[in-house]
């Protein structure tokens, strides 16, 4: 791997850890922001569901400024976009600002899984897409557990407010190493030809575009819902102190990091060595998302505080088998040409559920007066995710689009996606 593509992986980890950070560190400081703006259970839902009204839709629009464009000055120009909003929220007194800020913020993060994958899709082949994913999902597992532990032990010790205005501020540095490093290559490597763009139309009759945005919805529901509601569900239901939720919190997302790059290395090392990437990739996605099923309910029903914390510890652990190859998958599967399209539309169907489960919770929260019902909605979601990535999604090899878009549409029905 020539040293400029081993940087850009490593400024591309860092971008998304810097990109988790910011949209988690609401749900870090939300027992303090819920108090200090009288905020009900029901409003705090909305207030972290409101990243998504932009971030969503965005994704479809974004997969085709990526695919037509190029993915380094999209990913540039969005970059920039969040890290302004993320200090103006520290600046932000009422919750109508708070809701513009986070929308805001959502746009402009909209542009990071199109872009990486139209990159990772560009520049690794199949053999080496795990552990290029890994490094990427990796640093979107440290960027909650450096929230959560650093940013919790700031928060407690500063106030919220210091620390959303400074991060956002010092995040911009990242600008610099990627204008030097990454920027002009990636440019140039865009130039190439990598095979005729399908239309739209044309990824939208595979059925396993449809399959892995259901893998992807049910996958997100269960982060969504951990990386929204677990620091309110430690203080709150559990009896931990802030400082003590920084520390479960962080080393929860640590253990995913670690679980990830295992993942990753693992997958390519098996396919490098002849294995089927269907196999490899369906049987992780499968075991990841029905062990993470089992502990997250396991951390509900749990009477002990310790117990339910290793469980939690247990269900990030899971999640880290799954969440390279969800992005590989779709690489595969789209190729060069249309990895911003799909990855775009992928994620636009799998982040709905950013929308859903912050919000959703808190009115079962404030209806039931417990945690128990969001528990058991997330757990069937993740059983529903893996049932998903196993069966609806097809082989897992490059989509053939010239011969997709030669064929009319009567004969090109949603099932060739496993051809």
């Amino acid at each position: 791997m020539p040293r400029w593509l081993l940087a850009t992986l490593i400024l591309l980890g860092l971008s998304v850890l810097i990109n988790y950070i910011d949209r988690g560190n609401l749900a870090t400081a939300s027992p303090l922001i819920k108090d200090q703006l009288g905020l009900s259970t029901t409003q705090l839902g909305f207030l972290l569901t409101a990243f998504f009204i932009a971030y969503a839709p965005m994704q479809i629009v974004v997969g085709w400024l990526v695919d037509r464009f190029g993915a380094a000055r999209i990913l540039l120009t969005g970059f920039i976009l969040w890290s302004v909003a993320m200090s103006l929220t520290g600046l932000a007194h009422g919750f109508g600002m708070l809701i513009v800020l986070r929308v805001l913020l959502g746009l402009g993060e909209s542009v990071f899984f199109p872009a990486s994958s139209s990159i990772v899709a560009r520049c690794f082949p199949e053999s080496q897409r795990g552990i290029a994913n890994a490094v990427i999902m990796t640093g979107m597992a440290c960027g909650p557990a450096f929230g959560i532990f650093f940013g919790g032990l700031l928060i407690a010790a500063y106030g919220w407010r210091p620390f959303f205005i400074g991060f956002g501020l010092v995040s911009l540095a990242w600008v610099i190493p990627w204008l030097m490093i990454a920027q002009r290559r990636l440019v140039e490597r865009c130039a190439e030809d990598c095979g005729i763009p399908p239309a739209t139309l044309v990824i939208l009759r595979e059925r396993s575009l449809w399959g892995a945005g259901l893998g992807h919805f049910c996958a997100n529901y269960v982060w969504y819902f951990v990386l929204s509601w677990m620091p309110y569900y430690l203080v709150r239901e559990r009896g931990w102190s802030l400082t003590q939720m920084a520390t479960i919190g962080g080393s929860a997302y640590l253990l995913m990091a670690l679980t990830t790059m295992a993942t990753g290395w693992d997958t390519d090392r098996r396919i490098a060595s002849g294995s089927s990437p269907t196999l490899v990739r369906k049987s992780f996605m499968g075991a990841g998302m029905s062990l993470s099923a089992v502990f997250i309910v396991g951390s509900a029903v749990v009477t002990s505080a310790g117990t339910s914390a290793l469980l939690f510890l247990l269900t990030c652990a899971a999640f880290g088998l799954v969440s390279p190859n969800i992005y590989a998958v779709a690489q595969s599967l789209a190729g060069a040409p249309a990895a911003g399209r799909w990855m775009g539309i992928q994620n636009g169907i799998g982040n709905i559920a950013g929308l859903v489960a912050p919000f959703l919770t808190g009115v079962l929260v404030d209806r039931t007066g417990n945690f128990m019902l969001a528990f058991l909605i997330a757990a069937a979601m993740s059983v529903l995710g893996g049932l998903a990535w196993v069966f609806v999604v097809g082989s897992v090899r490059p989509i053939d689009w010239a011969r997709r878009d030669r064929a009319p549409a009567a004969a090109t029905p949603m099932a060739t996606a496993t051809d």
